[in-house]
């Protein structure tokens, strides 16, 4: 007999919204189910999965567990949820920062239980276990084996060989009866691939490019940079705010973070506490089993994540919120869901994971969608990493690009801070002797001010490297990337990640390129302003944080003791210890600066967008014009350099002379990332006003706190 899941949803009890919104717009399974006639669920196949990586099906027997099946609202639901959320975040309304519930939200917005109960008792006829179902009414968990899988989706799971890495993925988009498709958007997920880190070790250069020294970005620094030290001395320090850290390990030791406090003289401030949570229990069928530190370095991410949203709240409480990846699914994700469906979600959350919308797949860009969705109208702040690909996410970890323009289907919703990243333009223009000290003061910060900023961008591409090395152009024969310089030590793909959306729904045909019926997200009510380009879709980043990992000179250090997996013992001087860049760190830097603006407002203030937006238009100073010409100022505007990576072959890629040249390891490398194929057109440069390459630019934080509650007085709080 097979045993009936209990749906959560039904139990809940009647609650009474603050206001009136359309309530569900009825049942969407209308036919009865006839299994001959059969819908395609499209954007649910790896581009891995193909013949030439194909090493033949898994037995039968594989357990499958706690894959995820993603419902999808009614189009009336949709527009009732999009218009509830921009009032939930316009101050005069009546309703403004009305947060709801995860059961409230469930309630109004949710699958009706009409269509839950036909769908799981569905599942079940195939043999599948449904565990639970989630209280948002949008997730279902269950579990199987493979022949299981097969036979009700109608996709068979192989095992593949990707490069000499195994995984296991299905080879086809799954197939359900047609009556279930009104309400089904996908199955989170089918494979083992999991999203990539978006943080880079800082690399030991051994090229002299300037007669300067390293200045490594400590917390002492961030808050002179960025101006928190106002902020600081007024007692805003994150008082009584939370923030969670999305993750797939736990610390390598929490000890790490308690030493990075002390070190940088951040335990004088009150507090500041770090807690690991495995949020689960039977709502979601213990689906979050304990990671540990495992054995991937993930555990370093949870590390700089954890100190350096410390570093920008230190009287903030931290969370690092993590789940165990299972074989079909990333445990960040199991975490995320069972975090915002918790009774006590975060008012802050940061991810530092990513992966491009075409690899993503439709499905898994909607469940990061919807997730995103729910937590801003619970008045979450989700702050995301833009990445550390320029705008060519589909090529991460590359020495080329040769995929496109793309962008992580993880920070491309209308529903989150996409965080790019920066450097400091003083090793460009010389001038490093005005904006550091020429020695540390007793918590290792030695910035003067704010400095000029560029955005970060180690690639060959990049119109400032190849400058500096006396070369007028970056791509073909003549240009930077060509040369030995360029071609051994910065043909890479590695830059703060920007550009449009352009894949989160719809399905590509070639490999990781967003063509086919790939489509972008559309752009959001608040994204318009000086720069913001009139392309119909969401354009990242928002905001730009510093991020790089050394090749000007700079980077970020950090307290992470794991040394089989890359740490180093943190003992001694700082400057011996782990360092790096990545957007992984400008992430959780935002979402620090945001527990300052959450404890000035008095709680938690959702999507901060509707605010960068409009303080953008009217607050932007040139960031080139140094500390003077921006102390007044709320962002820090970059208009010097660009994001742009080598590339090879036609698809977004000018002056690649491939297949004659090839860089190393026979990757062709010469080109340059652009937006036209028959003329060079960067993929992207820096500007004036919003600008793919740093959004809005970075936040001057004391200005910015001032500057919020200026813009929400309406709401009389």
């Amino acid at each position: 007999m097979k045993k009936r899941v209990t749906f959560l949803s039904l139990c809940f009890l009647f609650l009474a919204l603050p206001f009136q919104i359309p309530a569900q717009s009825g049942r969407l399974i209308t036919e009865k189910i006839d299994e001959s006639k059969l819908h395609r669920l499209l954007g649910n196949t790896r581009p891995e999965a193909n013949a030439a990586n194909d090493r033949g099906r898994v037995p039968d027997n594989t357990a499958m567990d706690h894959i995820q099946l993603q419902l999808q609202r009614s189009p009336a639901q949709q527009q009732a949820l999009d218009r509830l959320i921009d009032t939930l975040h316009n101050p005069k309304s009546a309703h403004f920062h009305q947060w709801l519930t995860p059961a409230q939200f469930g309630q109004e917005f949710g699958a009706d239980p009409g269509d839950i109960n036909t769908i799981t008792s569905w599942l079940q006829s195939h043999g599948l276990r449904v565990n639970a179902v989630y209280p948002n009414g949008t997730l279902i968990d269950f579990s199987g084996t493979a022949g299981e899988v097969t036979q009700a989706f109608h996709t068979e799971i192989h095992s593949l060989d990707v490069a000499g890495i195994p995984h296991i993925a299905n080879m086809s988009d799954p197939l359900i009866p047609e009556a279930l498709a009104p309400a089904v958007a996908g199955v989170v997920s089918l494979s083992d691939f999991r999203p990539q880190r978006m943080s880079k070790k800082r690399t030991q250069y051994t090229l002299d490019i300037g007669p300067y020294v390293y200045e490594a970005v400590t917390p002492g620094d961030l808050a002179t940079i960025y101006n928190l030290n106002p902020l600081f001395a007024n007692g805003q320090i994150g008082t009584g705010q939370t923030i969670a850290v999305i993750e797939d390990a736990d610390l390598f030791s929490s000890q790490d973070w308690s030493i990075f406090r002390s070190e940088f003289g951040l335990d004088r401030y009150t507090g500041g506490s770090l807690t690991t949570i495995h949020p689960s229990g039977a709502s979601f069928a213990n689906n979050c089993a304990t990671p540990g530190s495992g054995n991937t370095g993930d555990d370093g991410e949870a590390a700089l994540d954890a100190e350096w949203s410390s570093a920008a709240a230190p009287g903030a409480a931290i969370e690092v919120v993590s789940c165990a990846d299972t074989e079909f699914n990333w445990g960040g994700f199991i975490a995320l869901e069972n975090l915002i469906n918790s009774g006590n979600p975060p008012s802050i959350m940061s991810i530092s994971y990513g992966q491009c919308e075409a690899e993503n797949g439709s499905s898994f860009n909607t469940a990061f969608t919807l997730a995103y969705q729910q937590s801003v109208a619970e008045g979450i702040s989700v702050f995301v990493a833009a990445g550390d690909e320029g705008a060519a996410s589909c090529d991460a970890g590359a020495m080329s690009a040769t995929h496109g323009i793309s962008v992580s289907g993880f920070a491309s919703t209308g529903y989150n801070v996409a965080v790019g990243g920066n450097d400091f333009g003083d090793s460009v223009t010389g001038t490093n002797s005005n904006y550091w000290s020429s020695s540390n003061a007793s918590n290792y910060s030695s910035a003067l001010s704010y400095i000029p900023e560029i955005p970060w961008n180690d690639s060959c591409a990049s119109s400032l490297l190849s400058g500096y090395f006396g070369y007028s152009t970056t791509y073909g024969t003549s240009g930077f990337c060509a040369s030995a310089t360029g071609m051994h030590y910065y043909a890479n793909v590695v830059a703060g990640s920007g550009g449009p959306s352009n894949c989160a729904t719809g399905n590509s045909v070639a490999y990781g390129v967003s063509d086919g019926t790939c489509a972008g997200n559309a752009k959001p009510s608040w994204q318009a302003g000086p720069g913001v380009p009139a392309d119909g879709v969401r354009d990242l980043p928002d905001v730009a944080m510093f991020a790089a990992d050394g090749v000007w000179g700079h980077y970020l250090v950090f307290c992470w003791s794991d040394v089989e997996y890359g740490g180093s013992p943190c003992t001694g001087n700082p400057s011996n210890w782990a360092g790096g860049g990545g957007t992984s760190f400008a992430s959780p830097i935002m979402a620090g600066i945001q527990a300052l603006v959450n404890q000035a407002a008095g709680g938690p203030q959702g999507n901060p967008n509707y605010v960068y937006y409009q303080l953008a238009s009217s607050s932007s100073c040139n960031s080139s014009n140094g500390d003077s010409g921006v102390s007044g100022c709320v962002f820090h505007n970059i208009t010097m350099g660009d994001i742009d990576v080598n590339c090879g072959g036609n698809v977004n890629c000018y002056g690649s002379t491939a297949p004659r040249f090839a860089g190393r390891g026979g990757v062709a490398a010469d080109g340059a990332l652009s937006v036209s194929d028959q003329s060079f057109t960067p993929a992207y440069g820096s500007g004036g006003g919003w600008n793919f390459a740093t959004g809005n630019g970075s936040v001057n934080a004391y200005n910015l706190v001032n500057a919020w509650l200026a813009a929400t007085m309406a709401s009389g709080q």
